[in-house]
């Protein structure tokens, strides 16, 4: 159902945090995002396109894979995104919403260029120095429509140290379970814990000037937790990411969406919302018909990517409710790209040896056997058809989409910063 009066989107991302809250199922308490999720629409099978930062926020925007809208690397390192690309916040301003950006944002050196028509800078990009902004933008009854994006450097690293007992600390599955690595993650939980008590104000807020019932609220990330085996890579903990949203209508009611979807569909999904024509050139979909219940699945895959990190990595990965399949285009002598954030994991990764084990030039797991992607089953000969498949699934995305890897070696744009792999000292 279509309301005359068109919604406000208040939309907040953080940094690095994939889906480690306690509204799935993680053991890290996030009283307020779990109230968000029981009022109104949570994603359980959301992944990003790429696992880092600014390609993966730019995808959230345009619609668009990396390697299209042109992001293909970090902002910071002199990465920059396609003249002419598509951006939400600039078609929704054409479209007569006002357009505000506060805290963080990783997608060009000039966030005006994006859309912004107003832009609220804090001391810190922290949700500490952010809220209190929004909170007092908030309590002037900003002009409607609005569309506002918050964005949190948390939970990025550094971590705040954690000093208290990690008994009982939830470890991750895909990592050893020793004391450092739950002493780690118990310092991410601060900050987990320090962003929902800052969503918990803005909430609060969006009540009390009474505009909770014509708002979408949205909360997101961009990519998976900063650990070895996650973040930067294109296995699940690095690809996995937090969907929330809750609002009126079709969002609320405490739904569970299963399908496998990218944030590749949000953009789209506002467009349409906001009775707005998606562009042609947006390779994503509105994800409405599910969220109504009208469709049960829009994909039966997803594609993931990455070309820079802080070095050139090159891979190309196809992901469907069961199985998945990597490429690597480059010969790299490590399973876990070494330039992963420090800290106490990485440390213990670095000990076990696991930026020491060279990487296959092709992967395929069956993610139901194996979730945590350690059985590469590319010369089993009982997945040989499945490998086939994949391959060719992938090879087709990339065609169709003109992926310049096809070509051969991506170069950086001139003057980018790119540290040489063999440069790493795992």
């Amino acid at each position: 159902m279509r309301k005359e009066k068109k919604l406000n989107i208040l939309v907040i991302i953080t940094h690095d945090t994939g889906r480690h809250l306690g509204c799935y199922d993680r053991k890290v308490e996030t009283p307020n995002l779990n109230r968000l999720a029981d009022k109104g629409v949570l994603f359980t099978n959301f992944f990003c396109t790429a696992p880092q930062c600014s390609p993966s926020r730019a995808s959230l925007l345009t619609g668009r894979y990396p390697h299209s809208h042109g992001l293909i690397g970090l902002t910071h390192r002199g990465f920059r995104l396609n003249m002419n690309e598509p951006l939400l916040p600039a078609l929704l301003a054409d479209a007569g919403y006002s357009t505000y950006l506060f805290g963080f944002q990783h997608e060009s050196p000039d966030p005006y260029s994006l859309g912004y028509q107003k832009v609220f800078k804090a001391k810190s990009n922290s949700c500490l120095d952010v809220t209190p902004l929004v909170l007092d933008f908030l309590s002037k009854k900003p002009e409607r429509p609005f569309f506002m994006m918050i964005g949190f450097s948390e939970t990025h690293r550094p971590f705040p140290e954690y000093e208290g007992a990690v008994d009982n600390i939830e470890g991750f599955p895909y990592l050893p379970d020793v004391e450092e690595i739950r002493r780690d993650i118990a310092s991410l939980n601060i900050l987990v814990r320090r962003v929902d008590k800052k969503v918990g104000e803005i909430l609060r807020a969006v009540e009390e000037i009474g505009l909770r019932d014509d708002t979408l609220i949205v909360f997101t990330t961009d990519h998976g937790v900063a650990f070895p085996g996650a973040k930067a890579t294109l296995f699940d903990p690095g690809i996995e990411i937090s969907m929330l949203m809750s609002g009126p209508d079709e969002f609320k009611g405490g739904k569970r969406i299963n399908s496998l979807l990218s944030n590749l569909d949000f953009a789209p999904t506002i467009l349409d919302l906001c009775d707005i024509p998606i562009p042609a050139e947006m390779q994503g979909k509105s994800m409405l018909p599910i969220i109504r219940g009208e469709l049960d699945k829009l994909h039966d895959w997803i594609f993931i990517e990455q070309t820079y990190h802080a070095a050139y990595d090159p891979m190309r990965g196809v992901r469907t409710e069961r199985f998945k399949y990597i490429r690597s285009f480059e010969k790299r002598p490590f399973w876990f790209p070494p330039n992963v954030d420090g800290g106490p994991s990485k440390e213990v990764a670095r000990k076990l040896g696991y930026f020491n084990r060279p990487r296959p030039s092709e992967m395929l797991f069956d993610l139901q056997a194996d979730p945590v992607e350690r059985r590469n089953l590319v010369d089993d000969p009982d997945y040989s058809d499945m490998l086939e498949k994949m391959r060719s699934i992938l090879e087709d995305w990339m065609r169709s989409t003109a992926d310049p890897l096809l070509k051969g070696y991506v170069p950086p744009p001139p003057g980018a910063m790119v540290t040489p792999p063999d440069s790493y000292t795992p």
